[in-house]
Order: structure tokens, then C-alpha cells, then sequence
């Protein structure tokens, strides 16, 4: 493709004239670029919106005349930049680490460069910039000129891989043959023409463009509604990356039929295998995927050999590192005296249990509310002790009513729910200010502001009103009758989600893809919960605990059931457009943070963050290491590592109602208690076990309950991901609110509040 390209223009934004800002001036000069100066804020925008530059240098030295990056934000939100390089000039530190270039990244800049204003180092930087950044930009903007000529063409045009899945077709195919915007996307449509054999006919057609020639002849095609149209059609390879064919393109016409004139447009696909069906249309994507069509596929029914024999067994070279460890300790009781060999007797003995991260509680301190919070969240029930079933069908999901007000933009919301939002992003935001306003529906109002502000569209590909209907669908199928794991909780999860997303060690430690993972898994991780525990759940004998085998009944149901609501229905799959394994990724890591929020491994992942992420951290702290170093890196960033992070965010997040302001935390409370309180009323009507005996409504002592929740639970996890994350204020709140319980047990009391005096 030849272009021709105009003079380049500069604006350069300096609020003073100094040596750098001169430096750029007499290298555009040199170079023989067009260039223009602006002081404020103000004038850039105004030229820049006047003279469309190609390249825009500010100064992001001095905060004190102007804010460089919020400038940056701002000429981004405007069309004519789009295919703009923008530079950032830094401050030279030469007795301060790296920075990172991520802020300027994240505000709209190209680049940086860093201060130098030799006229030779802004001469050369310019020249860079134009046969890289500014070049590859100019050739974007000429592929949207060719793109749109391709939209407007009157013949049809199809564009495909090397393996025939048809990647663009333009407006005039997809008129012709019947077929709605985006709908042959990832598809094969084709017929073998009359009186022609199959086989023959496609191997005349691959013989030909195989050896990177072109093909024209007849063609015939079935439109969507069944017709069938003969074509003109001409298929051209192009060839790409290594010099091999990586696309065909097709140009089709059509024929005229007994002298009348038909409309041009129309295609079909030259056909690489022999085995296709006629006029059947086929999904062959490989680099993109049709989610709904996903189904998990068991092996292909062979076997592998069976060894019965002990001695192959014992020469196993494959081995758990808890095995290695119980290996090491039985050579070492070999050679130690008797009272060290019997105390690594009583070390095997710990370790071969199963529950190794789970603590013990004392007998003699033992308190019955932390015995019923241990036994009703981390265990999976008693075995059914009567007849009685609880029947919680998990296929009965429920659709977004048809009287329900269609999702709107979020510029549309209305003022009393924005004002609601305005301080979301912050810690003490009021989610039940928010619940009030939005008539009980806060995770549609608060999602679409909080996947907005972190760019969840534009990662996964999909538009605004199929993630608002997606958030609509999941928020359905929350229970509003449950007077704690309600859509209101779920907000309540992905504002804590999100918070703690925005922290500088999280930022540096998650990608892109760990953050809409994260927070999709706070939208979906209780949805549809019948507001019952497991084990409640595992002691009726419910067709999900037979489903799931009474293991991690509720996590399990909540994400599939997630994934079958998004994935049934084009209007919600905010996944439809990614590409293959990227979906399988994400799908897995929102898998993972779901299961996650199961309470039966919660010592599990505390410790796992503990051991292998804060100990580390604080030993490479105090050896001196306290950057970015390389060493603080590998520590954050390794796979292992990151799933460690996630798992311990969503966790916090979920159980965060101690580290929230006093009246929050009070209320979360009481929702919690009153669930419990009837899962213990429900329990004594159906003749079941009671899970947690000291949730009578009779008898119970919430202030007690709060305060062997916090002991037990809350605050060992979020010491942890304080000192990890930097969260003084919450660790402020839990102080407080633990203050709170702790009078008012003191004082006999078991109400949520104290007496009005």
C-alpha cells in the first residue's frame, strides 16, 4: 500500500520557555515538522482540536502550572486523537530508582522521555517517533479509509483465514445473502455447484489458490431463508507472516438470471476439506469462540494400564511435596535418639491428616458461637438424619421479567442513584444508600459504573447494552427474599472488589485479565443462593448437594450456573467475542475466585498467602530490598503466586462487613444473623440437624456471634492482606467495630444496639 504523508505537525505544551522545551523547538525545525506551542491546558486543546497534530510532547515535569496527565485524559476523549502519539517529558533522577511508566500508560500518553535537551537526543527522539509510532498510526488511519471503502462496495466481499472461517464480510454479503450484522462472523457457508462433483470441483479450486493463484468461476450459495443464487466469484490469497498464504479474499457478483438484472453482491467460500455438508453452516473458529457451544469432553475411552504390584508403586519417581517431606523425616528417624525419633512420630502423625490448615480449637476456652460458626461454614453437614428432603432444583433460574425497565446508559441514570454513586470509589461508600435509591436493584447501577471505570468492554470485546443485560440477568437471579446473600451483598463484594483492585501493590502485581476476572467473580459468586449453608444444604439431602456431591455445593453452583446464564443467550455473553484461550483463562481464574469464598479451605489460603507471599515480602524488606526489585517481583508476579493474591482478595472482599464504617458493619449483621435465624427455624420444622444451635432467635448473642467471627475468621486474614495491601482505614474500622461488640457484651447485652437511654 503506498501513502502519501503531509507534513508532520508537533504541539509541544510547556507552561515556561526553558531549555527543553527549546531543544524540541530547533529538532522539529531540523527535521522539518510543523510545530506549534501551547502554555495552558486550555490553548493545547483548543489548537490541538484546530490543527489535529500528529505528535503532542508535554511537559509532566512541573505539577505546579498545570496537571499533565489529566491534560492527557482530556485530548484522549477526543476523536481527533485516537491515531495520536502523545509524549510525556519526566524529571531525571539519577539517585532514585526506576520509576514506573504505568500512570502515564493508564492517562492517554504514547511514551515517555526522559529529560534531555541536547538538540541532537529531541532531533533523534522525533525521528524515532516518526518512522515507529507515528507511521504505524498513519497506516491505522489508512486502513479505516480502506475499511470504509470495503463497507460502502456494492459487490460482496468476504475476507478469510488460511483455514476458511470467515474473519469480515462487508454490509453488501451480508444483505444479499440475508444475514444480520457480525452473524457469519467465525462461520462456513457454502453449496457444490449443479452437475459438479464435490471432490473435483474443490480440488480445481485448491489446486489453484493453494499455489497462491487466483480463482474465478461459478459459484452457488444458499441464502439464509433457503434460496439458492448463482455467483461470479473470485478468490484471491494473500499472502502474510513468512511469506505463506494467511487470508483469501473473495469479491462475488451476482449473475443475471433470463435478462433481468440482479443486484451485485454475492460470495461463496472456496472449500478446503471433502467432507463438508451442503448449504450447513459450520462454527471452525480457532482463534475466537462461540462460548455457548462449550461443553467439557471426557477422554476418548481409552484406559491407561493398571499396575496392581506394591513394589511399582513404592518406585514411583512422582512425587507431592508433602510426600518428600514425610520421606525426609523417616531417613531422618533413623539416626536420631529415641526422644527426637518419637517426636518426629508425633510430627508424621500431624502431617498425614488431611485438615492440615485448619486450627484446633481448645477444649477449655471453648466457645459454643465460635464452635457453631466453625461447624455451619467449614463442614458439609451431618448426614440427613430424617426423611425430610430440601428441594432447591438447579434448574430453576429465573429470567429478567418483561415489565422491568430496559438497562440504561450510565449517562442516563437518574440523579438520585448518581448521587448515590458519587464516592464509590471510595472505602466508606454507603451501599445501603445505594440499595434504597435503586429500589433494591444496586448491582445493574453500581456494576455498569464500576466495569466502566476499569474498562471491562473493551477487554472482553462487547458492548454496553449486552453488559447491561448481563448484569440485569445475574442480578434476577439473586434472591431478594434472602435478607443477606442478596444482589445488595453482591454489590457490597464487587465495591470491596474494586477498592481493593485500585491499591498501588495490587495494581503492580494483577494483569488486565486477573482484574475482569476478579471482578466478574464478585458479581457471580453467591448468585442464586437460596440463603442456606452448605451444610443445611448437604443435611436435606438438596438435588444440589446430591449434584455436587456435598462438596463445595453453593461455590460450585454459583459459577456454573453463571456461565450457563451468560453463555444461553447472545444478548448477555459479554464473553462472545473472545478469543479462544483467552476465554479459557479468564473462565478458569473466575472459576478459582468463586470456589474460593468456600469457608472450608479459608485456613488454607491464609496461610498459602502468608507463607508464600508475606513472609517472603517482609524478608526481602528487611534485608534492605525495598523497590521494585527484581526479587519483590518474582515474589508478586509468579502464576503460583498471583492465584494466591486473587483468592485472598475475594475472600476479604466477601467477608469485609467488620471493616466497614460501624453503622454498615451493624446493619450487615443483623441481615447475617436474621438469615441464620431462619435456616435454625427451618431446620426445627423439617426435623433436621441444627447446623448452629446458638442461632435461636430467642436466644442468641449477636454481639457474641460478631466477636468470635472477627477472632476467628477476620482478623489473622486481614492482618495478612493489610500488610500486603496498605489498608489502614479498614484495619481502623475492624478496631472499632470489635470495640463496639466487645461493650456491648460486656454489658449482657444481645441486641444490635445498645437500649435508647
Amino acid at each position: 500500500m503506498r501513502l502519501h504523508q503531509d507534513q508532520l505537525q508537533v504541539l509541544l505544551v510547556f507552561a515556561k520557555e526553558d531549555n527543553q522545551s527549546n531543544g524540541f523547538c530547533w529538532a522539529c525545525e531540523k527535521a522539518g515538522f510543523r510545530c506549534n506551542i501551547a502554555r495552558t491546558p486550555e490553548s493545547a486543546l483548543e489548537c490541538f482540536l484546530d490543527k489535529h497534530h500528529d505528535i503532542i510532547i508535554i511537559d509532566h515535569r512541573h505539577s505546579r502550572y498545570f496537571d499533565a496527565e489529566a491534560l492527557c485524559r482530556s485530548i484522549r476523549t477526543t476523536k481527533p486523537s485516537e491515531n495520536t502519539v502523545i509524549i510525556g517529558v519526566v524529571r531525571r533522577h539519577a539517585d532514585r530508582e526506576e520509576s514506573s511508566v504505568l500512570p502515564l500508560i493508564s492517562a492517554g500518553f504514547t511514551r515517555r522521555y526522559v529529560e534531555n535537551s541536547n538538540i541532537m537526543a529531541c532531533y533523534n527522539e522525533l525521528i524515532q517517533l516518526k518512522f515507529g509510532e507515528v507511521q504505524a498510526q498513519f497506516k491505522l488511519r489508512a486502513c479505516n479509509s480502506l475499511f470504509t471503502a470495503l463497507e460502502k462496495s456494492q459487490e460482496a466481499i468476504e475476507i478469510t483465514s488460511e483455514d476458511h472461517v470467515i474473519q469480515y464480510v462487508n454490509p453488501a454479503f451480508e444483505t444479499v445473502m440475508g444475514y444480520q450484522i457480525g452473524e457469519l462472523i467465525g462461520k462456513e457457508l457454502t453449496e457444490v455447484p449443479i452437475n459438479e462433483k464435490k471432490a473435483d470441483f474443490l480440488d480445481t479450486i485448491n489446486s489453484c489458490i493453494k499455489i497462491g493463484k487466483e480463482w474465478q468461476g461459478m459459484y452457488y450459495a444458499k441464502k439464509k431463508n433457503g434460496d439458492s443464487i448463482q455467483q461470479n466469484v473470485k478468490i484471491l490469497p494473500v499472502v502474510g507472516q513468512g511469506g505463506k498464504i494467511r487470508h483469501y479474499v473473495s469479491i462475488s457478483r451476482l449473475c443475471n438470471d433470463n435478462n433481468k438484472a440482479e443486484k451485485t453482491c454475492e460470495r461463496v467460500q472456496a472449500e478446503s476439506q471433502t467432507d463438508i455438508q451442503t448449504c450447513r453452516h459450520k462454527d471452525r473458529r480457532k482463534g475466537s469462540l462461540d462460548v455457548r457451544s462449550t461443553t467439557s469432553r471426557g477422554s476418548d475411552g481409552s484406559s491407561q494400564r493398571r499396575h496392581s504390584s506394591m513394589a511399582r508403586i513404592h518406585s514411583m519417581t512422582i512425587e507431592a511435596p508433602i510426600t518428600k517431606v514425610i520421606n525426609i523425616i523417616n531417613a531422618a528417624q533413623e539416626s536420631s535418639p529415641m526422644p527426637v525419633a518419637e517426636a518426629l512420630d508425633r510430627v508424621l502423625e500431624i502431617l498425614r491428616t488431611t485438615e492440615l490448615y485448619s486450627p484446633q480449637l481448645g477444649t477449655k476456652d471453648e466457645d459454643p458461637h465460635t464452635s457453631d460458626l466453625v461447624g455451619g461454614l467449614m463442614t458439609d453437614g451431618l448426614r440427613r438424619l430424617s426423611g425430610n428432603e430440601y428441594i432447591l432444583s438447579a434448574k430453576q433460574t429465573h429470567q429478567v421479567a418483561g415489565s422491568l425497565i430496559s438497562p440504561i446508559s450510565l449517562n442516563d441514570i437518574p440523579p438520585r442513584i448518581t448521587q448515590a454513586m458519587e464516592n464509590e470509589e471510595h472505602w466508606d461508600f454507603d451501599i445501603f444508600e445505594l440499595e434504597a435509591a435503586t429500589h433494591k436493584r444496586p448491582l445493574v447501577y453500581l456494576g455498569l459504573k464500576i466495569f466502566a471505570r476499569f474498562g471491562i468492554c473493551e477487554f472482553l470485546n462487547c458492548s454496553e447494552s449486552t453488559l447491561r443485560s448481563w448484569l440485569q440477568v445475574i442480578e434476577a437471579n439473586y434472591h431478594s427474599s434472602n435478607s443477606y446473600h442478596n444482589s445488595t451483598h453482591s454489590a457490597d463484594v464487587l465495591h470491596a472488589t474494586a477498592y481493593f483492585l485500585s491499591k498501588e501493590r495490587v495494581k503492580q502485581t494483577l494483569d488486565p485479565i486477573d482484574e475482569v476476572a476478579a471482578l466478574i467473580a464478585a458479581t457471580v459468586h453467591d448468585v442464586d443462593h437460596p440463603g442456606r449453608t452448605n451444610s443445611f444444604l448437604c443435611n436435606a439431602g438438596s438435588e444440589l448437594a446430591i449434584l455436587y456431591n456435598d462438596t463445595a455445593v453453593l461455590e460450585s453452583h454459583h459459577a456454573a450456573l453463571a456461565f450457563q446464564l451468560t453463555t444461553r443467550d447472545d444478548k448477555c455473553n459479554i464473553f462472545k467475542n473472545m478469543e479462544r484461550n483467552e476465554y479459557r483463562t479468564l473462565r478458569q481464574a473466575i472459576i478459582d475466585m468463586v470456589l474460593a469464598t468456600e469457608m472450608t479451605k479459608h485456613f488454607e489460603h491464609v496461610n498459602k498467602f502468608v507463607n508464600s507471599i508475606n513472609k517472603p515480602l517482609a524478608a526481602l524488606e528487611e534485608n534492605g530490598n525495598n523497590g521494585d526489585g527484581e526479587s519483590i517481583k518474582t515474589v508478586l508476579t509468579s502464576p503460583e503466586n498471583r492465584i494466591l493474591i486473587k483468592r485472598m482478595l475475594i475472600k476479604c472482599a466477601d467477608i469485609s462487613n467488620p471493616c466497614r464504617p460501624i453503622e454498615q458493619c451493624i446493619e450487615w449483621a443483623g441481615r447475617i444473623s436474621e438469615e441464620y435465624f431462619a435456616q435454625t427455624d427451618e431446620e426445627k420444622r423439617q426435623g433436621l440437624p441444627v447446623v448452629m444451635p446458638v442461632f435461636d432467635r430467642n436466644t442468641c448473642s449477636i454481639p457474641k456471634s460478631q466477636i468470635s467471627f472477627i477472632d476467628y475468621f477476620i482478623t489473622d486474614m486481614f492482618d495478612a492482606w493489610d500488610a500486603f495491601a496498605d489498608l489502614p482505614n479498614l484495619m481502623q474500622h475492624l478496631d472499632n467495630n470489635f470495640k463496639y461488640w466487645k461493650g456491648l457484651d460486656e454489658r449482657k447485652l444481645r441486641s444490635l444496639r445498645p437500649p435508647p437511654e
